[in-house]
């Protein structure tokens, strides 16, 4: 049995300057103690505890992003639908927004779970409904804007086959204003998904990456619905207000200088970023402008040529942010050292690298 160690005059003064130093400066510059053979991890520069990083790269495949791209083209979708049908638009536009809103839906669905792996998975999440869980939420939020958007798309199709009638009418108004209210959020969730986590880069942008990701569906449901032959003018006002937000959120970026951004500026995840951003930002807003001033054959070939780079700038903007969550789940320790760097003196850098 090891004799307990009696506490002499030294330690005594040396454990009075602790707690001086902590009350004064909230912050002690005294090396630790670490006992010879003691069983406490030690925590390396590239590793965490035990040899496990102490922050996991996210696992999502590829269907992830693709998911993240329909989900938020489809959300959006069915709100243009509903605004269509609202105002008393082109009969044919509403059916393919509502047609469109109903087949990203279904898809969406398979992505994700082909991402999970087992279709059971998928299943159990809709076991409990979590408010605090944005995984929760969302796959609620998938399935009931599913269901909406097709009982919706089929009530038009009832409505045009075998005339209009009440119960026809009831079911097709119910279920284009639940659309809507779920596409909303099924445009916008997934950027609360990847904010509400530890990983740096999201998580630094969690404040507008939702309006972030509902602008860049938006883009994309009005450019599909474009390149399925539609040139209302009102498409074309909602294509240059989301290339509006997708310039602003781009300037927003490249403005700050924050080390958490890194992955957003550096390496592939940075290239495919930018080059999203400036896809479904800058160049499609131009081109846009320039249609809204000109007539016939030339504004048809510059809407096409933008909602071709919105499309492909909207499912870039996906792939980059999730590379970027892997290069900064990687990078984690430098932004949380820069961060601290400047609390400490150099005696006390000396004394933890120690």
């Amino acid at each position: 049995m090891i004799a307990p160690r009696i506490p002499d005059e030294h330690s005594e003064a040396r454990l009075t300057e602790i707690r001086r130093q902590a009350q004064e400066k909230g912050l002690v510059q005294a090396p630790g103690v670490r006992l010879t053979g003691a069983p406490f991890p030690q925590a390396t520069a590239q590793e965490g505890y035990y040899g496990i990083p102490l922050l996991k790269q996210p696992q999502w495949k590829w269907e992830v992003p693709i998911y993240f791209f329909v989900g938020g083209a489809a959300g959006a979708s069915a709100i243009i639908g509903a605004m269509a049908n609202w105002t008393g638009a082109d009969r044919r536009l509403v059916r393919d927004a509502r047609w469109l809103a109903a087949g990203g839906g279904a898809l969406s669905a398979a992505l994700l779970t082909a991402d999970l792996g087992v279709p059971r998975r998928f299943l159990n999440m809709l076991r409990v409904f979590k408010l605090q869980s944005p995984m929760s939420v969302g796959a609620w939020m998938m399935t009931l804007f599913t269901s909406a958007s097709a009982a919706a798309a089929f009530a038009g199709l009832m409505r045009d086959r075998v005339g209009d009638s009440r119960p026809v009418r009831l079911l097709e108004n119910g279920s284009e204003i639940f659309s809507a209210l779920t596409g909303l959020g099924m445009s916008s969730y997934t950027g609360v998904l990847i904010g509400a986590t530890a990983i740096p880069v999201w998580n630094e942008n969690i404040d507008t990456l939702p309006l972030h990701f509902a602008a860049s569906g938006l883009g994309a449901a009005v450019s599909l619905l474009e390149l399925a032959g539609h040139d209302a003018a009102a498409l074309n006002l909602l294509g240059i207000g989301s290339a509006i937000a997708e310039s602003l959120e781009g300037l927003k970026l490249e403005s700050q200088n924050h080390e958490v951004n890194r992955p957003l500026r550096r390496g592939a995840s940075g290239w495919i970023t930018r080059a999203g951003g400036a896809l479904s930002g800058p160049a499609p807003l131009v081109l846009r402008l320039l249609a809204a001033v000109s007539r016939g054959e030339r504004a048809r070939d510059l809407r096409q040529q933008a909602a071709i780079m919105t499309i492909v700038g909207s499912l870039l903007t996906r792939v980059g942010w999730l590379r970027a969550g892997h290069a900064s789940a990687r990078d984690y320790r430098l932004p949380l050292e820069i961060e601290s760097a400047p609390k400490l003196s150099p005696k006390s850098d000396r004394a933890i690298s120690t």
